[in-house]
């Protein structure tokens, strides 16, 4: 018997848009912005602090009034601390209630982008807080939806684990990241480098992606697993601002040896890359018995200026002066933080830029 029924047709899965295929991509964060975001130290971890909490709260609000000075910024706040935040802060820093677990929104927030006619939108990488290392972290890991809804940015979910200290771009195709993040069995165990890369390209716009071999080591950096902001970050176009140590005997003389020879290469648009050396860190600061030493290299471009963070030392000066002749066309500001250091981080990591989308 003739049967002339048809098959169906089996159903075809449309392809996910991706920022990259919709046009958009990652500033550098030399480029200008539209303001700057924090978060506010939260009260539900007075642990990380412990009796320095109202310390932090104050270096924090430094870290923002010094920002303000060059750009907006938006602070995050939990309910319970946005009266404190506002008090630190003063007025003219914008305080947004939102719940959050901590406030190292370099990492748990979401990363920004802009397309050719000048819209914003945003990439959110999921967050397990530096591979489950502080706990509970569901109000960090959502934190990202909850501001695009806030700024109405279109946003996209990354489908990776990924904390924006780990990553650096020079906004035309170029991004530099660290083996020992990125490849970390906590962060996406089921991914290989190939498909990070893809991810990174889909999600961030980039073409070129260049592997350091590691941040700083376990003492220095103890939470991230070695992000990028402790040891690079892009100072210009096809330049390169990399710390280094000159004595062999140190703990990360032979991995930031190596990210010196990795970065002997060219970007994504064809160019050598100049590698600027630095080889400055403050003298150790004494914390409630811990020896902070604090990192130069952790800091935050915001709109003509370079806000770094200070130890409160005498080779403080020095390095500002060196980062000026570096970097002649930005306004070198110090703010002392080491306070910020003893909790886990630095400026960079506690800011996220929202780029300009004037074009």
């Amino acid at each position: 018997m003739h049967d002339d029924r048809r098959e169906s047709p089996v159903p075809v899965q449309a392809a996910v848009e991706t920022p990259r295929a919709a046009g958009y991509h990652m500033p550098a964060e030399y480029e200008p912005h539209d303001r700057s975001l924090m978060a506010w130290p939260t009260s539900t971890r007075r642990e990380l602090w412990g009796q320095r909490y109202t310390h932090a709260e104050a270096s924090f609000a430094a870290v923002a009034r010094t920002i303000n000075g060059f750009e907006p910024v938006l602070m995050v706040a939990r309910p319970d601390d946005a009266a404190a935040a506002r008090s630190y802060c003063g007025a003219e820093i914008e305080i947004v209630e939102m719940p959050i677990d901590d406030s190292w929104l370099r990492d748990s927030g979401p990363i920004f982008l802009v397309d050719d006619d000048g819209n914003l939108a945003a990439a959110d990488f999921e967050f397990n807080s530096w591979g489950g290392k502080y706990l509970p972290y569901d109000l960090d890991a959502t934190v990202g939806d909850r501001l695009c809804r806030h700024l109405h940015v279109k946003r996209w979910s990354a489908p990776m684990v990924l904390e924006g200290g780990s990553i650096t771009v020079d906004g035309q195709g170029t991004l530099i990241t660290t083996e020992s993040c990125l490849l970390h069995p906590s962060r996406n165990p089921l991914l290989s480098p190939a498909d990070i890369e893809q991810v990174l390209k889909d999600y961030l716009g980039v073409t070129k992606v260049i592997w350091l071999k590691a941040g700083l080591g376990e003492d220095e950096d103890p939470d991230t697993d070695g992000h990028v902001d402790g040891v690079a970050f892009f100072a210009g176009p096809g330049r390169v601002l990399l710390h280094m140590v000159r004595d062999k005997r140190h703990p990360d003389y032979e991995n930031l040896a190596e990210n010196r020879r990795r970065l002997e290469t060219t970007d994504a648009r064809g160019r050598e890359i100049e590698v600027v050396e630095f080889d400055l860190r403050s003298r150790p600061v004494d914390i409630g018995g811990a020896s902070i030493v604090e990192n130069y290299i952790n800091s935050y471009m915001a709109n003509g200026a370079l806000i770094v963070p200070t130890g409160g030392t005498d080779g403080d000066q020095v390095a500002l002066e060196r980062l000026q002749e570096i970097l002649p066309d930005r306004e070198v500001v110090g703010v002392p933080s080491p306070i910020i250091a003893y909790g886990g981080g630095g400026v960079h990591c506690i800011t996220q830029q929202v780029p300009s989308t004037v074009r």
